[in-house]
């Protein structure tokens, strides 16, 4: 490296730092801006230079420039004489000012206008043949109806395809950009690893299995976290611009580098087509992998615990009419949520006392004095149990096993729940991931799940971020869901605590900012 281009690299990741500065890390994650290291743009570029022919002039593109690290990286990887052209789009002005600015003195043209919204040269023989792009990760959540239908619609005019109105705009840019390559042209896309299990990936997966040859899909160890300010399990899927033949193999490569992985796997495109999940493609073969080694899972990020077991619901969960004609103390009541078939919504909403807005209002009884002790303070409650003694519900076997016997497992209320029985149909899981914004504890006929470490955090500094973690446990595949638990006769599925807590988390360590990194290496040492 020229001390020149080196000197270039300094100036422009000072420039970055500056730039960032500009804008909260809130504000840079809705609007995706993450920028390359030049560890990770140098390996990319590198890996790209491997698969261009030598004789082969290069036309570059990249349509979500930022400062220009992939850009910078060209330039130590690529000789000069070898490149043709350079182009970047960029559509924050700022962000491209300072990069017009930076490059003045380069040959690379920096187009301060939004990629989605460009169109392609008429002349076939100056299209790029190298595009190479980390493109803004902005979640679905971030982009209203109409951008998501202007989106939709020029997607399907260039590659026919329609995605998912839950698609982040990652999506979007890889599937526009099919008609800006040449023929036989490369791209190395650099995307968050989710598409390749949820449901709105299928469409990105049969591009690269129909319309592309896919040469390679390097998933990184989601402990080595490739950017400072965001975890996001990272991929690279690299690929030329041709239908694959009939009898192509794709790569999966795991961990390393992208030029020497840790694991290979060459796989079928015939087989593709009938895998529902690629994520673990590439480490198939290891039995460790399988069982789920160097992914942070949902036991990572939550503890998940069956909803409180009672022994005797009748008895211990009594509705608001019942409670108040018995006068039994409110102190003593603890809300809970009717069962799913009785919850309308998977938004539970609160009153201003905490208790949950739903049709059919619950409380669970949980009381740990003494029985002469209610018998002396709380005359009515004490009827109302030794109405249960009369009844025999203290010789269950739960009561049993408690003491006193009326006295109910800790179960606080959690943010998030999700049923864990439920009959496939329709195509999707049947599970339901519900949103709890009440007081409301829940029985066994839920999971409930309770943010842990940096998550639990955030949470507490964001509580707006809960809506996102709910949305993103939503996006979570009824494949993924169903195959880690188990069926039953007639199509019963079931999830239990350690089962959830195997899914993988990524749709949820996403959402956290940087604080994940050192939880993601304790983890990793486990």
């Amino acid at each position: 490296m020229t001390i020149a281009i080196r000197d270039r690299e300094a100036e422009r990741l000072t420039l970055q730092d500056e730039l960032d500065a500009l804008k909260t890390p809130s504000e840079r994650n809705k609007l995706g801006q993450f920028a390359t290291p030049t560890k990770l743009a140098d390996e990319i570029l590198r890996f790209a230079r491997l698969l261009t022919p030598a004789e082969q002039r290069v036309r570059f593109l990249d349509p979500a420039l930022g400062t220009g690290s992939f850009y910078a990286a060209l330039q130590r990887e690529f000789e000069a004489a070898a490149v043709d052209s350079a182009v970047g789009y960029e559509v924050d002005h700022v962000v491209a000012d300072a990069a017009k600015e930076l490059w003045r003195t380069s040959s690379l043209e920096v187009v301060a206008t939004d990629f989605m919204g460009a169109m392609p040269g008429d002349d076939a023989a100056r299209l790029p043949n190298l595009v190479i792009c980390n493109p803004p990760y902005v979640r679905h959540h971030h982009l209203d109806r109409d951008a998501k239908a202007s989106l939709q619609g020029q997607v399907f005019k260039s590659t026919g395809r329609r995605l998912s109105g839950l698609a982040g705009l990652y999506c979007y840019f890889l599937l526009q950009c099919h008609s800006w390559m040449a023929d036989d042209g490369l791209a190395l896309w650099l995307v968050p690893s989710e598409f390749l299990d949820v449901n709105y990936g299928r469409v990105i997966k049969q591009y690269l299995l129909d319309d592309v040859t896919l040469l390679r899909v390097h998933r990184f160890d989601p402990n080595d976290l490739q950017f400072d300010d965001a975890l996001v399990s990272s991929v690279v899927v690299c690929f030329k611009k041709g239908r694959p033949s009939a009898n192509h193999t794709a790569q999966f490569t795991y961990g390393g580098s992208l030029s020497r992985p840790t694991m290979l796997r060459s796989t079928p495109v015939t087989a593709l087509r009938t895998e529902a999940k690629w994520t673990g493609l590439a480490t198939k073969t290891s039995e460790a992998a399988d069982a789920g080694a160097g992914t942070m899972r949902l036991r990572d990020v939550f503890d998940i615990k069956r909803g409180l077991a009672t022994g005797s619901n009748d008895f211990f969960i009594l509705n608001e009419e019942k409670a108040a004609k018995l006068e039994l103390p409110a102190e003593f009541l603890q809300p809970i949520l009717p069962s799913p078939r009785h919850l309308a919504s998977d938004e539970v909403e609160a009153d201003e006392n905490g208790l949950p807005k739903v049709e059919r209002r619950l409380f669970l009884l949980n009381c740990r004095l003494g029985e002469k002790e209610i018998e002396g303070r709380f005359p009515k409650l004490w009827a109302y149990l030794a109405a249960g003694i009369v009844q025999g519900v203290h010789e269950g076997y739960l009561s049993l096993h408690r003491s006193p016997w009326y006295a109910q497992e800790d179960r606080p209320a959690s943010p998030f729940l999700t049923t864990y029985m439920s009959r496939q149909d329709g195509g999707g899981s049947g599970f339901r991931f519900i949103l709890n914004r009440s007081k409301a504890t829940a029985a066994n006929v839920y999971l409930m799940l309770y943010p842990k470490g940096p998550l639990a955090r955030a949470l507490k500094e964001r509580p707006e971020l809960g809506r996102e973690m709910w949305l993103a446990l939503k996006e979570i595949t009824a494949a993924t869901l169903v195959g880690n638990g188990r069926v039953y006769g007639g199509g019963l599925h079931k999830l239990e605590p350690r089962e959830l807590g195997n899914v993988p988390a990524d749709t949820i360590v996403e959402l956290v900012p940087a604080i994940y990194r050192s939880y993601a290496e304790q983890i990793a040492l486990l």
